[in-house]
């Protein structure tokens, strides 16, 4: 007879179909199929980039919470759902699905709605999971159902006020909600603030809950020991803690259970079960390790947040080919430290994004003069407009996807105020990878109706450099977009341009056709009038709009007396975007010149291998563009032709 003690065990991942197959197993197999996750999270990521410090924490508390719940009958509301990856593979998404992540075809980083029944909420941004999970639960208790609803927050959401918000409506809203905190000290950099600070103590604090719990037993040890318990939760209240000091969430009136250790499977089923059958809202503290099973990742847990592919042996990112220029974020952070080592009133604030937004250069090398915020956008740019009353020069540096929620202040305590702070609004355009919630394709569509607003977009490196320099001497609120990734390796001049605002630059004369370009699209305006010039012999121009607030009038207007056509491209919605702006300019003007806009369809865009498949998905290769512009010109020359018979 063969000894079969030391055969590999056989894999547990491939038959999980959804979330009956992860009951069906028995606790001694789950730390295999914890392993055989984590294992497809690192070779996926490796691969294709991703969140995967998150998720690589919440391996077993995602088990735990397929375990104890339902779904989709209950419902699971994850922050942010960069952690959501595990989810997606309990729940039927595994395979060449996943292995596709973040890929055109696969899965989404996020969780999407449309994606899966599973995902009974979508998010991309931080802090909304509380407020969504409260309103769903409000919503069953009107219903008169019992299903269970769960959010998953981390630590950092409870710096968004957002979520301060809805903590403070939960009990008033609903008798019956579970929210997991989960706490790894980190949100994508490390987490600032007095809330951070509350938490390590809460979780470094051995002596509450063993209290609690003693007392709490001590009062369950008599006959009629439900009745005593309610007794103990009055007696609690009314000598204010005297004996015991409750949690900040029990003061919100959740009961709080923790902290358990987030991988610890029996504990966390323990604590689930028992919040599952609570009548009062439970929030459980879940200590996690992020990164938890990648060396690297937890030796860098802010690379890892959202990593670029890399070596899943090493860690190390996969390098750029030899050669290709620094991104917009470097060269962004690089000018802002010489400007402000020239200038001590010139300070820089981040939302959480000291890395991604190139400040971690400020921070490293003038650290007096950076303020990383937390996930508090709004705040931030209320900050911003307090510093501003004070002589200070503050730069926002926020991603033009995340600055939509601070919409308010913009308009409010900036704008209205004639207030000068400078806002650097990385990403706009196409975040490919990560798909609708991180696309920038919007802002110019806000900024374009605020009065005082100057909006500007540069068209390489150089010329960033320069709109920093002319937002932070303009003296009136500034906002600069760029696009996410690496520049044209245009040299950067020694000493910086001020540029006169609302002043477009042309690049290339024309009669026939005049190409408005703004920032990315104007090596393509190039390309196209190089293009249309040799095969239709087309005498085609460009401009480098430069403004599209205030735009340039006078030379549009004088382009639009006498050139036949215009044509605009953005990386932007055509609605309200930049060629709106210059259809309001002719129209105003009553100019019957043709126009031609050219920018993304009133569409939420998906995620996609790369930039240059999602512009071919949506009509705008270089070929597509060539063709609508030449067609457009063949049916303006028709008519004209028509019209002088």
């Amino acid at each position: 007879m063969n000894d079969t003690s030391s055969a590999t065990p056989p894999r547990l991942l491939p038959t999980i179909h959804g979330p009956a197959d992860v009951k069906a197993l028995a606790p001694a197999q789950l730390p295999q199929l914890a392993q055989e996750i984590r294992d497809e999270l690192i070779a996926v990521t490796a691969k294709n980039g991703g969140h995967i410090g998150p998720n690589l924490g919440v391996v077993e508390l995602t088990l735990a919470l397929h375990r104890v719940f339902t779904t989709p009958e209950d419902q699971f509301v994850f922050d942010v759902a960069h952690q959501g990856y595990v989810h997606k593979l309990l729940t039927g998404r595994g395979g060449e699905f996943f292995r596709k992540l973040r890929s055109t075809g696969g899965a989404s980083g996020f969780l999407y709605r449309a994606e899966s029944e599973h995902d009974s909420f979508g998010a991309g941004h931080a802090g909304t999971a509380l407020s969504a999970a409260l309103g769903m639960a409000t919503a069953r208790d009107l219903h008169g159902s019992s299903e269970h609803v769960v959010a998953i927050c981390g630590d950092a959401a409870f710096t968004c006020g957002i979520t301060l918000e809805a903590l403070n409506n939960v009990v008033s809203s609903t008798k019956r909600l579970i929210v997991i905190l989960n706490d790894n000290e980190w949100s994508i950099a490390k987490n600032v603030g007095a809330i951070s600070r509350y938490l390590n103590r809460l979780s470094t604090n051995s002596t509450y809950n063993k209290l609690h719990h003693d007392v709490e037993a001590f009062f369950k040890s008599f006959p009629a020991g439900v009745e005593m318990n309610r007794v103990y939760h009055k007696w609690k209240r009314e000598t204010k803690d005297f004996f015991v000091e409750s949690s900040l969430f029990e003061k919100f009136g959740l009961r709080y259970l923790g902290p358990v250790d987030g991988h610890n499977l029996d504990a966390l089923v323990k604590n689930l079960e028992f919040a599952k059958h609570c009548d009062v809202p439970v929030l459980i503290h879940v200590l996690t390790k992020k990164g938890k099973g990648l060396e690297a990742a937890i030796n860098s847990p802010e690379k890892f947040h959202g990593a670029s592919p890399y070596d899943p042996v090493t860690g190390e990112s996969r390098k750029p080919a030899a050669g290709t220029p620094a991104n917009y974020q470097e060269v962004f952070g690089r000018a802002l430290v010489r400007f402000a080592k020239a200038d001590p009133k010139i300070v820089g604030i981040t939302g959480a994004m000291p890395s991604g937004t190139g400040l971690s250069h400020l921070a490293a090398e003038v650290p007096r003069q950076f303020f990383d915020v937390g996930i508090a956008e709004e705040h931030a740019v209320l900050f911003a407009a307090g510093l501003a009353t004070k002589g200070i020069k503050p730069v926002c540096a926020i991603y033009s996807t995340f600055l939509q929620r601070a919409y308010d202040p913009i308009i409010h305590d900036v704008a209205l105020q004639n207030l000068p702070v400078t806002f650097c609004m990385d990403r706009a355009g196409l975040s490919h990878n990560d798909g609708p919630t991180h696309h920038g394709l919007f802002d110019l569509a806000y900024l374009r109706c605020v009065p005082n607003a100057t909006v500007m977009q540069p068209k390489d490196e150089d010329e960033l450099v320069d709109m920093l320099h002319t937002g932070l001497n303009l003296g009136s609120p500034a906002f600069i977009r760029y696009p996410r990734g690496a520049g044209l390796g245009v040299k950067i001049k020694d000493t910086p341009a001020l540029l006169p605002i609302g002043h477009a630059e042309v690049l290339r004369e024309g009669s026939n056709i005049m190409i408005w370009a703004l920032g990315p699209m104007i090596q393509d305006a190039l390309a196209l009038a190089a293009r249309l010039e040799a095969e239709e012999n087309l005498s085609v121009g460009v401009v480098n709009a430069r403004f599209v607030k205030p735009l340039d009038r006078t030379l549009l207007l004088s382009h639009a007396a006498c050139i036949p056509l215009l044509v605009t491209m953005e990386d932007h919605v055509v609605a309200g975007g930049f060629g709106s702006a210059v259809l309001e300019v002719l129209q105003e003007a009553d100019c019957p010149v043709a126009l031609e806009r050219i920018g993304w369809p009133d569409k939420f865009i998906e995620h996609g291998n790369n930039v240059e498949t999602l512009r071919a998905a949506y009509g705008l290769a270089p070929d597509d563009i060539y063709r609508r512009v030449l067609g457009r010109w063949r049916n303006l020359s028709t008519e004209r032709v028509e019209a002088d018979v």
